[in-house]
């Protein structure tokens, strides 16, 4: 396992997927993505905050039992844990994302002094108030890093310019087909408008994922790549598939991994967390088996 490199850092929100049979499960996009790049071995520092509740207790736990840092999990008086409810029609999940939660005031202060990082992820949903907005700001002018920004559009919680202003700011932009067709409106070819799209923002690399067609990562500076899910995959939910993604993508930016097998591996990894309940795993032989498949 290659520690050389330095920490990756993660900003944003952390929730319960609330599931209509009962079930939550811990998830968010950022909060995903660390949990599963802690799970093959990294060291993420994550960045959100919680509630002082069950819930917001119940993560403190779940991120200490799993071996993440928790020195950037801060703790809320009055705003609860976030929370999210799901519905499921024909395995897709419907979202109801539930306003003033504790990520949305993510406050600078309470944020450890902080080194350099490999690179700096966030998402789009923890921008929706000026407190965590504020934060994040003021961290990225702070640090000169690669940023890594996962587009995640929730109705009513996104505003298309002030999408594209962080997509400025990115080196790498993650989205998926239907935001691609929300924030570049057109008509012709979808891969072609992603290309134009990589090209206005000067992205270093922009990854599109497109469900059962697979993903495709488009470069600046070097030769487009596709993949695509085995036939056969079993589908619980797709909750969080796209996050799974883009864990193993990062992943194989930290260690070095040529962009054609990163993809096979995160495409296989997304394979198998759809045939999970939610968009996380507690069982690190579930980690350890795609490790050793991959010579890791």
């Amino acid at each position: 396992m290659n520690q050389a490199h330095s920490r990756p850092i993660l900003f944003g929100e952390v929730l319960f997927d609330r599931f209509p049979d009962g079930n939550e499960v811990l998830g968010g996009a950022p909060f995903n993505v660390a949990w599963h790049l802690r799970g093959f071995g990294e060291n993420p520092l994550f960045i959100s905050r919680v509630g002082d509740d069950a819930a917001g207790r119940q993560v403190r736990l779940a991120m200490t039992a799993w071996g993440m840092d928790v020195a950037g999990l801060q703790t809320d008086p009055t705003h609860p844990t976030g929370a999210v409810r799901i519905e499921l029609i024909d395995g897709e999940p419907r979202f109801e994302i539930l306003p003033d939660q504790a990520y949305d005031f993510i406050y600078l202060a309470d944020v450890p002094e902080l080194e350099r990082p490999a690179f700096f992820y966030h998402g789009s949903l923890a921008l929706r108030r000026e407190e965590s907005r504020t934060t994040l700001e003021t961290l990225l002018r702070r640090l000169d890093m690669p940023v890594f920004l996962d587009v995640n559009l929730r109705p009513p919680w996104w505003a298309k310019a002030d999408i594209l202003r962080w997509v400025a700011r990115a080196d790498w932009v993650k989205l998926n087909q239907h935001e691609l067709e929300l924030l570049a409106p057109g008509q012709g070819d979808l891969v072609a408008r992603a290309r134009e799209f990589l090209a206005h923002y000067d992205l270093r690399q922009l990854l599109l994922t497109r469900g059962e067609e697979g993903a495709l990562a488009l470069s600046a500076s070097a030769k487009d790549e596709a993949v695509r899910p085995a036939a056969a995959t079993r589908v619980v939910d797709t909750v969080g598939a796209g996050d799974s993604f883009t864990a193993v993508f990062l992943l194989g930016q930290l260690r070095g991994w040529p962009l054609a097998a990163t993809l096979e591996r995160a495409q296989s990894f997304a394979s198998a967390i759809v045939g999970v309940r939610g968009a996380t795993v507690a069982d690190r032989a579930f980690y350890q088996r795609f490790l050793a498949d991959w010579g890791e």
